[in-house]
Formats: structure tokens, C-alpha cells, sequence
């Protein structure tokens, strides 16, 4: 009997994360679930990501049968204190004075939820931990890394991946993916414990 083919849905609207997720050339598509992202109170922040990794791959799976859901979620922490997306240049800069020359921990969490009949792991759940020391930057700097990139969709306002690895010491983490919000060696070995192939060869024309 030919195996059903695969069916990959992100539970993301993130462009960094289905471009993370491009990168392992599976055919996916991403879907963005709706739930209420507010910490519980008392709440630890790497319990905060997990719940809502978890919750955001469970809301789309009713309608998901027969899928491998990915949900994920990170959440930045200074002092304890939970570090959101700015939104605007204001608040962004706001955080960026009080992150420098500091270290800020990220917390991002991945779920893969499996809705195929008889999934041997139907959910597996993972947090992926990554210290990021920034530099000491002047208000100039930063406010002139902010026009340049306006990173006000996320959590800590600087785009690893982009201008704002300059404002960035240091990074210490199992998995370099992560910091962008979808840690992809996690995700491999979950892939690869659902029974998913990720090497595969395509024959030429």
C-alpha cells in the first residue's frame, strides 16, 4: 500500500518562521491559529511558551486530520521581566536601552501535534533556551538601527538574522535557528521520530 502522502501545516503566520521551515524542503502550509497569547499570572515564562506553542498547533487540529502540526512560541525575559513585540519605534527603542550591554534570555518552545490515526508520539513538546548578550550602543545607534530595520513584530526588537546581529555580543544556544523562532534541530528529530523521511531524492528530467 502507498503511504499517505505527508501533510505539514504550521501553525504560524510568521514569514521567519515558513522561511525557517523552507529550509528543509518538505511541502507545508501555514495556517494562523487564533488564540489569546496573554501570560497566565504567576506564570514562568518558558511554561508561557510551551502552553502556547501547544495551544496554537491544538487550534487548528479539528480541522487538521491526518497532519503534522507545528505550533511554536517565544517569549524574551530581562530579570524575569517578559520582553513582547514593541509594535512601535517608541517602545522598541525603549527596550533595546534597557537591554544593552545586558543578557536577555529567549525561551522558544516547539510543539508537533500528529493527527494521523495511530501517531506513535501524538504530541511532542520541546523548549529551546538561547542567552543573547547585547552591546553597549549609545541612544544614536540604536534609534538609527531601528529606522533602518523597524523591527517592531518581534520579541526584543532586533532581527538576528539581519542588521540587528550588530547589536548583538553574544549567543550562546543548542540550536542557532531558535533565536528566529522555529528551532529547527528540535524539529528534525521530532520529524524523524514521526516517521518523516527528510532526505529525498528527486529524479531528473
Amino acid at each position: 500500500m502507498t503511504p499517505a502522502p505527508l501533510r505539514l501545516i504550521l501553525a504560524s503566520s510568521s514569514r521567519y518562521r515558513q522561511d525557517l521551515l523552507s529550509r528543509l524542503h518538505l511541502p507545508f502550509s501555514a495556517i494562523s491559529p487564533s488564540i489569546d497569547e496573554t501570560p497566565a499570572t504567576g506564570e514562568r515564562p518558558d511554561a508561557t511558551a510551551l502552553r502556547l506553542a501547544r495551544e496554537k498547533a491544538q487550534a487548528i487540529s479539528a480541522d487538521a486530520p491526518g497532519a503534522l502540526i507545528i505550533g511554536s512560541d517565544q517569549v524574551a525575559t530581562l530579570d524575569d521581566l517578559q520582553i513582547g513585540k514593541p509594535g512601535s519605534h517608541a517602545r522598541a527603542l525603549a527596550q533595546l536601552q534597557l537591554m544593552r550591554g545586558r543578557q536577555v534570555i529567549f525561551h522558544t518552545a516547539l510543539c508537533l501535534l500528529d493527527t494521523r490515526d495511530g501517531a506513535p508520539q501524538p504530541v511532542q513538546i520541546e523548549e529551546v533556551r538561547t542567552l543573547v548578550t547585547f552591546r553597549n550602543l549609545p541612544d544614536q545607534e540604536l534609534d538609527a538601527y531601528l529606522r533602518i530595520e523597524q523591527p517592531y513584530d518581534v520579541a526584543g526588537s532586533a532581527k538576528n538574522e539581519g542588521l540587528g546581529i550588530a547589536l548583538i555580543e553574544r549567543i550562546e544556544s543548542p540550536d542557532p535557528t531558535a533565536l528566529t523562532g522555529l528551532p529547527l534541530i528540535a524539529l528534525c528529530s521530532m520529524l524523524r521520530r514521526a516517521g518523516v523521511t527528510l532526505f529525498q531524492q528527486h529524479g531528473r528530467d
